[in-house]
């Protein structure tokens, strides 16, 4: 079986070439990012691979048929990328990593929650240049805080459990309640109610027509004034222009994101020597109380490899007609829908 694998960094080729041991099973590796305009690549392969980045939609699509395309493999958990309802009406079958070292994820929203607070990323740039003042850099606490939790999933449920570690106290929204957490002293709030409680919210839910820009002009009109606000699950959550108003004013005190709405033009690549043309990151770049990082919160040793195994064990599944649960079916999502 052939593969093409796009979007490739180094650590991807590294990784994949690590794991495959099988003689059958080649890979051929794209930097370019798979959309319409470079899905002919595509031509002579059984399937592809792609991220986050990679635009599957309709057109792609029916270019992938009709070069032959069998299979999509998805190395990540999401899929708002893919328009199902089209693969699945071409026989395209798809498959997702649904879960990759949740606890990476998680540990780096803790991370930026972390340096926002204290501005350790501050402090190390001063003390660098012989700058030991503590002006400015005053954080606070976070033992006793609030800190809402919006999607308790896998990911949502180990940021859940570190915060209840340092003491936090943790409040949750989310369509389905997660009973363990309960018993551990986490409280499921209706949305609105979570978002007047909360000292800190982070973001941890699928990117859906319903959850689509949650954090909008209304929804922040009812948040605590000062609120430290992270996101690490998709940049689409966020209505980045509501958001920056809100900077401005200072109704969002804090800003800690690892994903952006138009990430895909920018994120994964260097653009140290470009122009950039984005004017709304260029604006959050411009907030001392915003810290951006490039979409790295999966990017752990541990995380790579679940990837590349799982993703290597679903070409295996697909081959051998095996049913998994990593298989993405538009019919059923359609269902549960209803």
């Amino acid at each position: 079986m052939k593969i093409a694998v796009f979007s490739t960094k180094a650590y991807d080729k590294e990784f994949f070439d690590s794991y495959n041991n099988d003689a059958e099973l080649t890979l051929k590796y794209f930097e370019v990012a798979l959309k319409a305009e470079s899905a002919n690549l595509t031509s002579g392969f059984d399937g592809v691979c792609v991220f986050v980045n990679d635009k599957l939609g309709e057109d792609t699509l029916r270019i992938l048929k009709d070069n032959g395309i069998k299979l999509i493999l998805l190395r990540c958990a999401g899929f708002n990328n893919i328009n199902l309802e089209v693969a699945e009406e071409l026989g395209i079958k798809i498959y997702r990593v649904p879960a990759y070292s949740p606890e990476a994820v998680a540990e780096h929203a803790v991370a930026l929650i972390l340096a926002l607070n204290r501005k350790t990323h501050k402090a190390y740039n001063r003390v660098r240049e012989g700058n030991f003042s503590l002006e400015r850099l005053r954080g606070f606490n976070l033992y006793k805080k609030t800190v809402g939790v919006i999607g308790t999933g896998k990911i949502g449920t180990a940021f859940c459990n570190i915060m209840l570690g340092f003491g936090c106290k943790v409040i949750a929204f989310d369509t389905y309640e997660n009973e363990a957490l309960k018993e551990k002293g986490v409280t499921y709030l209706p949305l609105e109610e979570l978002l007047k409680e909360s000292d800190i919210i982070s973001l941890h839910c699928p990117l859906t027509d319903s959850t689509r820009h949650i954090i909008n002009k209304n929804t922040i009109a009812g948040l605590k004034t000062g609120v430290m606000l992270i996101n690490t699950s998709r940049g689409a959550l966020i209505d980045t222009a509501d958001t920056i108003e809100a900077l401005k004013d200072g109704k969002v005190g804090y800003l800690g994101i690892d994903v952006y709405e138009q990430e895909e033009k920018l994120f994964f690549n260097d653009l140290s020597e470009s122009i950039i043309k984005d004017d709304l990151i260029s604006r959050l770049i411009s907030f001392p109380n915003v810290l951006i990082t490039a979409h790295q919160g999966f990017f752990t040793k541990e995380a790579l490899e679940q990837i590349t195994m799982v993703t290597l064990n679903n070409i295996k599944d697909y081959s051998n007609n095996v049913t998994t649960e990593n298989e993405v079916l538009y019919s059923k999502i359609n269902a549960s829908k209803d």
